[in-house]
């Protein structure tokens, strides 16, 4: 989101913005430092951060920093927040064990104001997602009632209230919530299965080789490429491993390239048109090529089809 206003802060000038913050966090690290030893515990956690990094930048967000065997993201909202803390507790716990040790990791986030600039951010959102983290055990997401409240209510399904917990430097309790990315269809569903739209609010369909996808308000961001980590991976070797993401902007769908060789867009009707490093608003339906023309290599395009309530 936008900064909503500027502050200068020891000759730094700081922007409020809207942000989720998430900390994630290898658990038990330090009895697998003394289990493995160190260069062998180092190179599986570093190894567990760098999956945790790249699943931030797939899913849109920003890497702030990493603290030991834990690291600090923020999201442009809380949607996105829990769908890559839901992606990243299903990477990690699908990893085989190294030396008979799984490593599990702990996530905490929440959604606020914070003062962000010099590639930082400061606050009490940040200080609110820390201390949810805290709270977080092993395989657990925990965040604020707050941040869950902003969720659409099919997101909200895949949660529980814990309880109200005394925060320091809060004069009133704070609501502390679990994401049930294990427990709940819907949660799991926001990471490559399909699902039907909430009434009343568009969504966009889209098919790459019998395999159906949904983007709406409780998926609002789908990636495409060769990556394995991407929600609809493709084979085609001209396809960059991030391809390209198409997102829900209030009630238009957006295609973004972000690949070296394009992407070629055919709606209905109309014009193949190539993409590159650019935006396009899907309408109608049709189809995408990645990489090259349609009339190439028709094997493995993705249709596509707004789909209006």
């Amino acid at each position: 989101m936008s900064s909503i206003g500027t502050a200068i802060v020891n000759g730094t000038a700081l922007n409020n913005a809207q942000k989720a913050v998430l900390f994630a966090d290898i658990s038990g690290s330090t009895r697998l430092y003394e289990a493995l030893g160190d260069e062998c515990a180092f190179a599986a956690v570093d190894g567990c951060l760098d999956i945790l990094r790249h699943l931030t930048v797939v899913h849109g967000g920003m890497v702030i920093k990493s603290i030991g065997d834990e690291i600090m993201v923020v999201f442009p909202d809380a949607v996105i927040a829990a769908q890559a803390a839901c992606e990243m507790q299903m990477v990690t716990s699908n990893r085989p064990p190294v030396q008979g040790f799984h490593i599990d990791i702990r996530i905490g986030f929440h959604f606020g104001t914070v003062l962000e600039g010099a590639g930082d951010v400061y606050g009490d959102t940040v200080n609110m997602a820390a201390r949810m983290t805290e709270i977080a055990q092993a395989r657990q997401i925990i965040t604020t009632g707050a941040t869950v409240a902003m969720l659409p209510p099919i997101m909200r399904a895949g949660t529980r209230t814990l309880s109200n917990l005394a925060i320091k430097g809060r004069s009133d309790d704070v609501e502390v919530s679990e994401v049930l990315w294990q427990e709940n269809a819907e949660m799991t569903m926001m990471v490559g299965n399909t699902y039907t739209s909430e009434a009343g609010e568009p969504s966009l369909l889209l098919v790459h080789q019998g395999d159906h996808f949904i983007v709406n308000l409780a998926r609002p961001s789908i990636t495409i490429g060769r990556d394995e980590l991407a929600d609809i991976v493709v084979a085609d070797r001209r396809a960059s491993r991030i391809h390209a993401r198409i997102e829900q902007r209030r009630d238009k769908f957006v295609l973004i390239d972000l690949s070296s060789n394009g992407s070629y867009v055919t709606l209905r009707g109309e014009a193949e048109i190539q993409l590159r490093r650019e935006e396009m608003v899907l309408h109608k339906d049709g189809s995408i090529s990645l990489g090259h023309p349609c009339k190439k290599d028709p094997d493995e395009i993705i249709g596509f089809s707004v789909q209006q309530p």
